[in-house]
């Protein structure tokens, strides 16, 4: 019996990633995904290159994490996403592992927190932990109760009130 053995890479993101996070990203949320708060927030500026991330299984593109660079209420962190694995890839930890890098990599950059609008049952193994009810406003609806974040600092929890936005 052959198997073929997954060469699983996780490598920053460059321009010559974008179709294929595009496709990857299509395939995850549909055309919905440009009407989400967070989206709205993306669209206000670019996203880090140096912390957003791609897995590749030999040599295609099948997964992607971006982190844009946000101030939230008086705290500059960054809001993780759009995180999307391609189906062929689900349910191996590869999601977990590029949020587990991302994170890593913003704390290292001196982030003061990683905000993400997520499941709390799948982040919450993963260090994030639930943002006070309605304390940051989005620009557009979002479920108070999905708000999530890694603070990495003093008083992160406290600082968060107030307006979420891109911030350079």
């Amino acid at each position: 019996m052959f198997m073929k053995k997954h060469d699983l890479v996780y490598l920053t993101e460059d321009a010559s990633h974008d179709a294929a996070i595009d496709v990857i990203n299509e395939e995850a949320f549909g055309p919905g995904r440009f009407a989400r708060a967070a989206a709205r927030i993306r669209e206000q500026g670019p996203h880090d290159l140096s912390l957003s991330f791609v897995c590749a299984d030999d040599g295609e593109t099948i997964a992607s994490v971006r982190m844009t660079p946000v101030l939230a209420g008086s705290i500059q962190g960054h809001l993780l996403g759009p995180l999307a694995v391609r189906p062929s890839h689900k349910n191996r930890g590869i999601g977990r592992e590029l949020v587990r890098i991302a994170v890593e990599a913003a704390r290292r950059k001196g982030s003061h927190c990683v905000i993400l609008v997520g499941d709390p049952p799948y982040y919450q193994p993963l260090g994030f932990e639930k943002v006070a009810y309605a304390a940051l406003t989005f620009p557009g609806p979002v479920d108070p109760n999905r708000v999530l974040v890694v603070p990495m600092g003093e008083n992160v929890h406290a600082g968060l009130k107030g307006e979420i936005r891109w911030h350079a």
